[in-house]
């Protein structure tokens, strides 16, 4: 048993380390959450509202699509009225490219093969070394160059791979290195297989994600079990959970991911039970209460919420605050339980007092993290 890997130790791919604006991606830097904007970039109130929300939910990097040179004009106010770094989505015009990253950008999303002639792809490289600017390879399941396709007659990992590396090939050709690559597509299996392939074959960091995986609900699942399998093996140094649904939804469904694994701990973690017949409050909807009023703290923390005595008492000793049921069994309205600090068992509270009371406990827990450490209060 002595060779069994510690189940809940992950080793990370060791990986180069990069920039994107301020934000370290790759190497021993953590695991960065990003999303995109679904507003007009030229839309220049509209982006910024949208990506100060992202901000607010714990973006550490948003990405903006930049079709027209009406978008790269707009991307100098709006990057000057964020704190995140943005990163310029470009397909295609190699001048939308120069552009960005003359007004700032902190990343061009491309491809380098269909930006044109390799003095146009010089440029670009010239524009971005001129300007700070960092690089993402995007490769796509759904658009890979036709004679890819051709030879290996679909999208498969090995197809993909080779794109990302034929791309990579281009930039390094001219001296730049401050890049990360992706390999997205919207079938896991195929998804997993390239960035698994890939993280074998060069030392980039990695971009993850699982493209247009669907809502909410079914993205959510897509992407955890994705990103999740890649993560726990060690792959991965930024993500992006791809849904169609409010962008804010993306970076905290990303959070929660991370947490999951223990790779990134960010706001409160709630420990809930389903419910069952011997719930001593209603847990589905103190549940659903307590995470909307918590949404706001940002301090590493974790919560149990149990509805009975059965597996409650356990639970609450591994959190940081706990709720456990018991109290007039079944009734959803009276009764009382029990709040463990710390671990501990400390007193009883009536159920109708359970949510303002947990509330108030968790801020305050916030606040004494936060006063002893504040540097790390959103580790």
């Amino acid at each position: 048993m002595s060779d069994i890997r510690p189940y809940r130790q992950i080793h990370r791919r060791k990986s180069r380390k990069i920039k994107v604006g301020t934000v370290e991606v790759g190497g021993d830097a953590p695991i960065t959450v990003q999303s995109m904007t679904n507003t007009l970039t030229s839309d220049i109130a509209g982006t910024i509202r949208q990506i100060k929300a992202l901000e607010e939910a714990g973006a550490d990097i948003v990405r903006v699509s930049c079709p027209d040179e009406e978008s790269t004009a707009a991307l100098k106010p709006i990057i000057r009225a964020v704190r995140v770094p943005v990163v310029a989505d470009i397909h295609f015009h190699y001048r939308r490219a120069i552009e960005a990253a003359e007004a700032g950008a902190a990343c061009l999303r491309i491809n380098p093969g269909n930006i044109g002639s390799a003095a146009r792809v010089r440029d670009v490289i010239k524009a971005a070394q001129d300007h700070g600017c960092s690089m993402r390879i995007g490769v796509n399941a759904g658009s890979l160059e036709p004679d890819l396709l051709e030879r290996y007659g679909e999208p498969n990992p090995e197809a993909m791979i080779e794109s990302a590396l034929n791309h990579a090939r281009i930039l390094e050709d001219n001296g730049f290195e401050n890049f990360k690559i992706s390999v997205k597509a919207s079938d896991v299996f195929l998804a997993v297989a390239a960035y698994q392939g890939l993280a074998e074959a060069c030392d980039y960091p990695l971009h993850l994600g699982i493209t247009e995986a669907g809502g909410l609900m079914s993205g959510t699942v897509k992407s955890s079990i994705g990103m999740g399998m890649l993560l726990w093996s060690g792959i991965g140094d930024t993500i992006r959970v791809s849904l169609s649904a409010d962008p804010v939804e993306e970076i905290r469904v990303g959070f929660d991911i991370l947490k999951s694994l223990g790779l990134r701990h960010r706001g409160v973690n709630i420990v809930s039970c389903p419910s069952c017949a011997r719930q001593g409050f209603d847990v589905i909807k103190t549940v659903q209460i307590l995470e909307d009023r918590l949404k706001h703290i940002t301090t590493p923390m974790s919560l149990s919420i149990i509805g009975c005595v059965v597996n409650g008492p356990g639970e609450a000793t591994q959190t940081d605050i706990g709720f456990t049921g018991g109290g007039s069994l079944g009734n959803k309205t009276g009764g009382h339980g029990m709040v463990y600090l710390d671990g501990k068992q400390a007193y009883k509270l009536e159920n109708d007092r359970l949510v303002d009371h947990i509330v108030e406990l968790c801020e305050k827990r916030a606040l004494e993290i936060e006063t002893r450490t504040p540097s790390r209060a959103a580790e």
